[in-house]
């Protein structure tokens, strides 16, 4: 999904928030996994342990680096973490920005030299994660306060924050923005969402499409025939959607996460783009981080993880416009604010059965190839 938008500044003491979860020496703050065939000495140090939170601290300092995929400085306000980790651990940082696919990938074929430790990756592919083996457990200190469709019974993922397909029109190209799925069938402009093959925002914009004309989990037709009906007319745009695009005018009209468009907007610095949810129906999604089973920095990579789901976390997300997972969280009205009003989310709902979308999320992409991309050729 080559991805990401936003930034700004998170502020509170990680070490205050931290130890108000609840983490002290006498209690655990996870599970650790076994790190099977890694050669890293780290992993294999902390095979079969359990850790304080304290301990991971500790050893994350001595690790001093913390290596990630698909968490660019611009996606999320994922930039001021990292500012906090380095600010008050010492823990530097390295990002690569892929898709959730290519993360996955990269987990795999580096299990025998690996050099990232943590990633984020569409909920659409946290079972690809765990069928693969390519991930280690950890449970946060704040595991208790994070919804349970929100996370994995053993820890092996776990949404950091959530987000909800949205409409983003380029108001200078186009007059009269769309404020639905039907709207859109009715313009005469073209429709970005991405990369479908890899993509999770592409794939759950599908979704939404399905959802608002009667589809679901189970029943994606109904959005392939929305965006088959878009090809047939020539109004597919195969850009990619990102900040340089809109600037250049090359996406009249993308379907993208909310946060996501909120950031791109605030990066153009510009009024000229209108944000809606669609009226008929939207889907509420999420995001998980994934610890890498070989990491050579595990205990960085658990350590932020503890960062994202603590308050402070949580609020520097949404600071970057990405709703927070953990509801207990109370957002500071100035960042509350720069949010999409509530009442707009009134149709969106979130996956339910996700057995039924692990299983149609794969079959996307030849059904998009089959049924949208071989009208554009």
């Amino acid at each position: 999904m080559n991805r990401r938008a936003i930034s700004l500044m998170v502020v509170p003491a990680l070490l205050s928030v931290l130890t108000a979860c609840g983490a002290t020496d006498s209690k655990t703050a996870g599970t650790t996994a076994t790190p099977a065939a890694s050669t890293t000495p780290a992993a294999a140090e902390d095979a079969n342990k359990t850790l304080t939170l304290d301990q991971i601290t500790e050893k994350a300092k001595q690790e001093g680096k913390v290596v990630s995929v698909g968490m660019p400085d611009t996606w999320a306000n994922w930039k001021d973490t990292w500012n906090e980790l380095s600010t008050k651990y010492g823990i530097q940082h390295t990002d690569t920005d892929m898709s959730s696919a290519e993360e996955i990938a990269k987990f795999e074929a580096e299990k025998d030299k690996p050099t990232a430790d943590i990633g984020d990756v569409g909920m659409a592919f946290t079972s690809v994660a765990v069928e693969k083996g390519v991930v280690q457990p950890y449970k946060p200190s704040t595991w208790d306060k994070i919804p349970e469709w929100a996370k994995d019974k053993d820890g092996n993922w776990v949404v950091g924050y959530q987000g909800t397909i949205a409409i983003m029109t380029n108001t200078k190209l186009v007059k009269n923005p769309p404020k639905s799925f039907d709207d859109i069938l009715k313009g005469d402009y073209k429709v970005a969402i991405g990369d479908v093959a890899k993509a999770s925002q592409a794939q759950t914009a599908i979704l939404a499409a399905a959802m608002a004309f009667g589809g679901d989990e189970k029943n994606i037709q109904p959005g392939i025939d929305f965006f088959e009906k878009l090809s047939k007319q020539k109004r597919i745009s195969l850009s990619e959607v990102k900040v340089a695009n809109f600037e250049k005018g090359e996406v009249e009209v993308a379907l993208v996460w909310d946060f996501n468009a909120l950031g791109y907007k605030d990066q153009l610095k510009s009024n000229d783009y209108d944000i809606l949810i669609p009226k008929e129906a939207s889907v509420i999604g999420g995001y998980a981080t994934i610890i890498n089973k070989y990491a050579p920095h595990p205990n960085a990579a658990k350590l932020t993880r503890e960062y994202i789901l603590s308050d402070a976390g949580q609020i520097n997300l949404a600071k970057g416009f990405a709703r927070p997972i953990r509801d207990d969280v109370k957002l500071p009205d100035d960042v509350a604010s720069k949010m999409i009003p509530i009442d707009q989310y009134k149709n969106a709902r979130p996956i339910k059965d996700f057995k039924a979308w692990d299983t149609t999320s794969k079959a996307i992409p030849q059904m998009w190839e089959e049924k949208v991309l071989v009208n554009l050729n």
